[in-house]
């Protein structure tokens, strides 16, 4: 089982396919299964190299109860650390909710390492969305997945996908949301973010408006919304987010090429 070894914490990440190195990240409570789940995977390995990661915490990487294990430069380091196991050089970069916080991360701490970043869901600002959630994981397992199967319905929330969340260390979820810089505003950063980076959201998230403001304070960002759709909807509607995912990417992968080509 590949494993990067970040200062002691083991970071587990599985790799399919072939093509441009393209690291996938999971949100809160989640693991790198998702993007198979929702089918991610399946569209994306016949054109890029994907890496996908299990974040600190969770999965099969290890599962710290200390709040300070879970800083952002470090959550960033452990994607840079996984780059450096595999002998990668750089690489793009696609993050949902938690994921797309990390995402806003590499902007800051390691934006040398990547060509573009995509993140889903996930604003870079103070919001009442992100609070208190180390209170609601204190609720417990039952409680937590209970409100999730009623907001979103058994064809999201699977067995397949309960079976590996009731098996989440909540301890580890609650230290993660207990963190001094969990999800603190990175605003006064975001001009400074000049990689390509596409943001996309559904409509009916708590993060929209803050997502849909993020990117015009971003140099080079497009931003992607879709009606209706909450939090998890929008990563389980793979058949709406993929093709945007394809068409940034591909343009992101021609600006690199330009780049490189030789000067004439």
């Amino acid at each position: 089982m590949p494993c990067a070894n970040n200062r002691g914490v083991c970071i587990h990440y599985e790799v399919e396919g072939e093509g441009s190195p393209l690291i996938l990240l999971h949100g809160l409570s989640e693991d790198l299964a998702w993007w198979r789940d929702y089918g991610y995977v399946g569209s994306l390995r016949n054109n890029y190299k994907l890496i996908l990661i299990d974040a600190r915490g969770h999965g099969a990487s290890d599962k710290p109860h200390n709040p300070d294990a879970y800083k952002l430069e470090l959550l960033v380091s452990d994607i840079v650390e996984v780059l450096n196991d595999l002998g990668t050089s750089k690489a793009h970069f696609l993050g949902f909710s938690m994921g797309g916080w990390v995402g806003f991360g590499i902007g800051k701490y390691a934006s040398e390492r990547f060509h573009s970043l995509i993140i889903g869901a996930m604003s870079p600002y103070e919001e009442p969305a992100k609070s208190d959630l180390h209170e609601y994981f204190k609720k417990g397992k039952d409680f937590v997945w209970a409100e999730l199967e009623k907001r979103y319905g058994t064809k999201i929330m699977t067995r397949a996908i309960k079976a590996r969340w009731m098996a989440n260390d909540f301890k580890a979820l609650i230290a993660i949301a207990s963190s001094k810089d969990w999800l603190h505003s990175l605003k006064d950063f975001l001009p400074n973010i000049t990689l390509p980076c596409l943001l996309f959201v559904g409509e009916a998230d708590p993060f929209y408006l803050g997502v849909k403001k993020c990117a015009g304070s971003m140099p080079n960002a497009t931003f992607v919304s879709f009606p209706n759709l909450l939090h998890v909807e929008t990563l389980y509607r793979s058949d709406l987010v993929i093709p945007h995912i394809k068409k940034f990417l591909a343009k992101s992968a021609a600006s690199v090429a330009h780049a490189h080509a030789p000067k004439r």
